[in-house]
């Protein structure tokens, strides 16, 4: 399968932003209205009861303004850095409690699979937030070819280790490689999405390329980059901002504006491109979706 970068790919070959936006909206609206339901992540201006504000974020600022630790801590340092990142060949190790534990080259691991358009919105522990229209295959779809064991209750994802091409993996700022997790009926519900692309275009090297995880409903801290590995596990497995400062930052990373951040208030938050700050929605506006994966749980507790 050829995978082109932005650089390879010709102008006239790439929809303008202000195309691919109106297309999207059309098809949400057209689809939703033709089956008579929302569609969850597409749809945005019939979920998120602020429809002028949800308009996709542009490619330069979602591509400019960045948290990727790898390449440096400053939101302009993975745009400046991760350049020249090598994304072929690209192996993921999948082991644990699967059928098929195996080393997949992406190719082979995407190959079977409709990449689908999904307008999420993106909220980051910081307080700001965007709004990207991802290209990427349902999670879901992708567990089932691994033929998980009934014992597996959490799936566990490791970013490439990497120190000379990673510069900020030689800093002692988080314990590397990063890792994260999820429980397995958040990893398996329609809203997860392995995400290859942004806007139509090959995911571009500091937004997580070539294969990123992207769970709208939680902060952004939880969607880990350059994925070399999936790993099937029966208990709960430690996230890296958790092991670095387990005070700030929990395993579900759920959007919450009523348990704010130690050290900022997670009450309402800056959409990045726009002045005044919103109100931040609970589970980032997918509350509808999500909210029974946690009824009953202590979502204080659990943050």
């Amino acid at each position: 399968m050829l995978i082109k970068k932005p650089d390879d790919i010709k102008s006239s070959e790439i929809t303008p932003e202000e195309a691919y936006v109106d297309r999207r909206k059309f098809l949400a609206v057209a689809g939703a209205a033709a089956a008579g339901l929302a569609i969850p992540g597409l749809a945005l201006a019939m979920t998120s009861g602020r429809p002028q504000e949800d308009k996709p974020n542009t490619w330069e600022e979602i591509t400019t303004y960045n948290n990727y630790y790898e390449f440096g801590t400053g939101k302009d340092d993975p745009s400046q850095n991760a350049g020249s990142f090598r994304t072929k060949p690209w192996t993921v190790k999948v082991d644990g409690l699967v059928k098929k534990p195996a080393d997949y080259q992406l190719e082979d691991l995407v190959k079977p699979f409709k990449l689908e358009d999904r307008v999420y919105r993106f909220r980051c522990v910081e307080a700001w937030s965007m709004v990207i229209p991802w290209q990427g295959i349902p999670l879901a779809e992708m567990i089932k070819k691994f033929e998980p064991l009934p014992s597996a209750k959490f799936v566990q994802f490791t970013t490439l280790y990497a120190p000379d091409q990673m510069p900020g993996e030689r800093s002692r700022v988080l314990p590397w490689p990063y890792v994260e997790g999820l429980r397995m009926d958040e990893a398996t519900h329609p809203l997860t999405l392995m995400v290859t692309g942004l806007y139509g275009k090959t995911l571009p090297n500091q937004n997580g390329a070539p294969l990123r995880l992207i769970v709208p409903w939680k902060y952004g801290f939880k969607g880990i980059k350059a994925i070399t590995k999936i790993s099937f596990v029966d208990k709960q497995p430690e996230n890296t901002w958790q092991i670095a400062n387990p005070s700030e930052y929990g395993f579900y990373a759920n959007v919450n504006p009523e348990v704010d951040h130690p050290r900022w208030t997670q009450a309402s938050e800056r959409r990045i491109g726009q002045f005044r700050r919103q109100k931040t929605l609970m589970f980032n506006g997918y509350a509808d979706q999500v909210a029974k994966l946690y009824a009953g749980m202590d979502l204080r507790k659990n943050f």
